[in-house]
């Protein structure tokens, strides 16, 4: 992995001397409409190049993260006469370094990115590792690259901007990597209180910088995932479902939420076919319950939820559906594969253990 990620509560001399290496002539700064009003005007107290720097704004959300999002970004940047030596800064959470990522790795095919995640789920994940994507055709991150940023910067200076929400989604990352490193790492997440009056930003730094060291052991290893870089898709072919039908029910749920559900139905899952701990199955779903809640489910709902997880980019025919399993806490398992009957069954442990009837 060639990115270079830095971790500093000093984001604005960091961008600027980011920006300065560069030597770029023209820099534009990608955000959204919140980050715009609560955490924009931080970086540009702090930023001389932020400050100077031409700004495209999109709309919030996740239902923005499409392609009429992307075509707009498209146009912004060339009615600002881009060039492949422009250098464009992705402010905000992880749809905007998603869709920021994929409009300059694919305009004039390629220009220079650099990642300032502002929620804790883009610094923990969307920000690192080169994957860009949108949503299409009702599926989560169906269109996107690999490619990399020049560089993230990561802190916890803007979390204090953000709702309790916002600061669970991101969590919910920390806790599977904790998963697939060991547990210790495991242990010490779970004891550490993500929401407010406890939550403290500063010393959730050291955290953040260790569970970010997992993905990037993981990513330098296997940058294209065909191998090991799948143990992060850990949670995600459940989590993806689960968001895909909150998205036709018109309720939108955070994506780390989705991911939490995701990792107790994967969990199950890893105790049925290869053995994982009751014990630690049981303690993680008492701490998604207490924190993230459940998302509510019956069984009529099994039928669309698996017909989502056949639609993953991870499968390798229609017929299989993949998954990444543990066999315990820091030994992951890639491609395996789950019938409709064993997702069923999955599902309804899910819903025992969250308590829905």
């Amino acid at each position: 992995m060639q990115q270079k990620l830095i971790f500093t509560n000093q984001v604005g001399a960091a961008v600027d001397d980011l920006v300065e290496s560069l030597g770029t002539p023209q820099v534009i700064l990608l955000t959204d409409t919140e980050t715009a009003e609560y955490a924009l005007p931080l970086l540009l107290a702090d930023s001389k190049a932020a400050a100077g720097a031409r700004r495209i704004v999109i709309p919030s959300g996740d239902l923005h993260k499409n392609l009429d999002t992307l075509s707009k970004v498209w146009t912004e940047l060339a009615d600002a006469g881009a060039t492949r030596s422009t250098v464009v800064i992705n402010f905000g959470g992880g749809m905007v370094s998603d869709l920021g990522g994929l409009a300059a790795s694919t305009f004039k095919r390629g220009l220079k990115c650099i990642n300032v995640p502002t929620t804790l789920l883009a610094a923990v994940d969307a920000s690192v590792g080169g994957k860009t994507a949108i949503n299409f055709n009702g599926v989560k991150n169906q269109i996107g690259t690999f490619s990399e940023p020049v560089a993230a910067v990561i802190s916890t200076l803007y979390l204090n901007t953000l709702p309790e929400q916002q600061i669970l989604s991101g969590y919910a990352e920390m806790l599977k990597h904790g998963l697939l490193d060991d547990k210790d790492t495991f242990t010490q997440l779970l004891k550490y209180s993500p929401v407010y009056p406890q939550f403290d930003s500063e010393r959730l730094l050291p955290l953040l910088e260790s569970s970010v060291e997992v993905k990037r052991r993981i990513v330098n290893e296997d940058y294209t995932e065909t191998g090991l870089r799948k143990a992060l898709n850990l949670g995600h072919t459940a989590g993806h479902a689960f968001e895909a039908l909150a998205m036709k029910r018109n309720s939108p749920v955070p994506h780390g939420y989705a991911v939490a559900w995701g990792l107790v139905v994967e969990l199950i899952l890893s105790h049925l076919k290869i053995g994982f701990s009751s014990d630690v199955l049981h303690s993680f779903a008492a701490y998604v319950l207490e924190n993230y809640g459940a998302f509510a489910i019956t069984c009529d709902d099994y039928s669309a939820l698996i017909a989502y997880m056949r639609q993953d980019k991870k499968n390798t025919s229609a017929d299989d559906i993949n998954f990444t399993l543990l066999k315990a806490v820091g030994e992951p398992l890639t491609d395996n594969t789950a019938t409709a009957d064993e997702i069923g069954a999955a599902l309804d442990i899910y819903r025992d253990l969250i308590h829905l009837a």
